[in-house]
């Protein structure tokens, strides 16, 4: 089945400006990775936690076996900031649902695997987001 056939029909400047969105290196991300490395962590950057999942973590310290997430408050539903699409609100509606299965679902397989997640929305501060990161490294070593 082609792909194309799945996605509704967007407008060239909605279709545009969703091309433009990053999936690495975001600002949060970033102030994140400032953070952590300003307290002395050192880390891996967008990599997958174990050899067989073809989901990439953002940030992934792999002896302590902690994965960091950044999630984007539209992309993962936050419950502060979440917004609906009207254009193909059906549509939305179903893609974002799967995306929250989907963290869900890493969650479980990396916990199962015994790696510890962490997940923090791109509103949270870099501060409280990097001491949760380290409070669960703490745990781990």
């Amino acid at each position: 089945m082609d792909s194309s056939a799945q996605r509704p029909a967007t407008d060239a400047a909605t279709s545009a400006r969703m091309a433009k969105q990053r999936r690495v290196n975001t600002a949060p991300e970033l102030a994140l990775r400032r953070e952590l490395h300003r307290r002395g962590a050192r880390f891996f950057i967008d990599r997958s936690p174990l050899p067989k999942l073809r989901r990439r973590a953002d940030i992934v310290f792999p002896r302590r076996k902690v994965a960091v997430y950044v999630d984007g408050c539209f992309w993962h539903s936050c419950p502060e900031h979440a917004t609906s699409p009207k254009n193909n609100a059906q549509w939305w509606a179903e893609k974002l649902a799967g995306n929250v299965a989907r963290d869900r679902d890493t969650d479980a397989r990396l916990a199962q695997a015994g790696w510890a997640v962490v997940r923090v929305w791109e509103h949270e501060s870099p501060d409280s987001a990097a001491d949760l990161v380290m409070r669960t490294l703490m745990r781990t070593a």
